[in-house]
């Protein structure tokens, strides 16, 4: 049984930070590429940041510089450091893993107050 468990989510003002963490079980982590998305309400979930397999990272263009996404294949779990957060950062954060197959966790919810 595959499961991917987000946590690290909560209340913070605008320019804090945050670490999100997602704790994956049932899959051969190292061998999938991860992501995280978000979704705020009214609208489409867009990718946030994702890794290969092989380490390469790319960002979405609202969170660039701001954001870092990383993975320790070794306790497999992935995380997202996210600092200068902005009241528009705020969503819910879903962790997904992707091989043949695509997995998504059950998301955690970011609030940025301004």
């Amino acid at each position: 049984q595959v499961q991917l468990v987000e946590s690290g989510g909560g209340l913070v003002q605008a320019g804090g930070s945050l670490r999100l963490s997602c704790a994956a079980s049932g899959i051969s982590f190292s061998n999938y590429a991860m992501g995280w998305y978000r979704q705020a309400p009214r609208s489409q979930r867009e990718l946030v940041a994702s890794i290969s397999s092989g380490g390469t990272k790319t960002y979405g263009d609202s969170v660039k510089g701001r954001f870092t996404i990383s993975r320790d294949d070794a306790k497999n779990t992935l995380f997202l450091q996210m600092n200068s957060l902005k009241p528009e950062d705020t969503a819910v954060y879903y962790c997904r893993a992707t091989d043949w197959y695509s997995y998504w966790g059950q998301g955690t919810q970011v609030t940025v107050s301004s």
